[in-house]
């Protein structure tokens, strides 16, 4: 069995990234899956871990910077979408990384590739461009494949979905994904309104009216993000007074 990926390709993946690795034995490992973990434990575990902490400085340092009018929670709520492993695996595969991975025999269909690997070797990737090259390096890389979804998602095209949002939080947050439950219906049967409340390991949330169940349910969730994430009407004005005192302060 062959132990290392082949050359040809670790090249391909470089001009792939946009990326030219000094070292390239780190990309070999950022690539390499635990489903052929070798002798030499060459594997992108490690480097997972250390890549979630990097992309998560990166965004929050990103979002900072350019969105000074948005409140903390605000921010949170934009990073909460953008790290996500939804997010993340549609950008490793906008990067092309599935082509690359040396994966086990069991994973050989790159079209079916779990979202939760894609997602791990971008921030494999992010790590190994920060080991080889510098945070600016890293920096550079990981904003150029998400500074698109940050716009998208600052265009509010995800504003509607506030069950989506609230799980990626809760997932992130607690390990668990939310559920609904429905308190109460009014109203004849061509004319119901529900109402629902949110549900995270037993604890009672936001709770949500709606004409439907699913509309119940985003108004429920957009409740809960609220009583997680605050962002007053107010604070934007606050906010942009208070980073033109830092500036000049600093």
């Amino acid at each position: 069995m062959n132990n290392h990926i082949n050359p040809e390709k670790l090249n391909e993946c470089q001009l792939a990234i946009g990326y030219c690795f000094h070292n390239t034995l780190v990309l070999e490992k950022a690539l390499t899956h635990t489903s052929c973990r070798l002798e030499n434990n060459l594997s992108n575990e490690r480097l997972e871990f250390l890549g979630d902490a990097i992309l998560g400085m990166i965004i929050s340092d990103y979002l900072y910077k350019t969105l000074p009018q948005y409140s903390e929670g605000e921010l949170t709520k934009i990073k909460s979408v953008v790290v996500s492993q939804a997010t993340l695996a549609r950008v490793s595969l906008e990067a092309n990384l599935q082509d690359f991975l040396f994966v086990g025999k069991g994973l050989n269909d790159r079209n079916f590739l779990p979202k939760s690997l894609l997602a791990n070797v971008f921030e494999a990737v992010i790590a190994a461009i920060y080991i080889d090259g510098g945070f600016e390096a890293a920096y550079n890389f990981t904003i150029k494949y998400l500074a698109k979804e940050i716009d998208i998602v600052c265009k509010n095209q995800h504003e509607k979905n506030y069950k989506s949002i609230l799980q990626q939080y809760s997932q992130k947050e607690y390990g668990v994904t939310p559920s609904y439950r429905v308190l109460q219906q009014i109203g004849p049967d061509h004319g119901k309104s529900f109402e629902v409340i949110v549900l995270i390991k037993g604890n009672e949330y936001g709770r949500g009216w709606g004409k439907s169940k699913k509309e119940a349910e985003q108004s429920a969730a957009k409740e809960t993000l609220n009583i997680f994430m605050p962002t007053p009407n107010l604070v934007s004005n606050n906010a942009s007074e208070t980073c033109s005192t830092s500036e000049t302060c600093m």
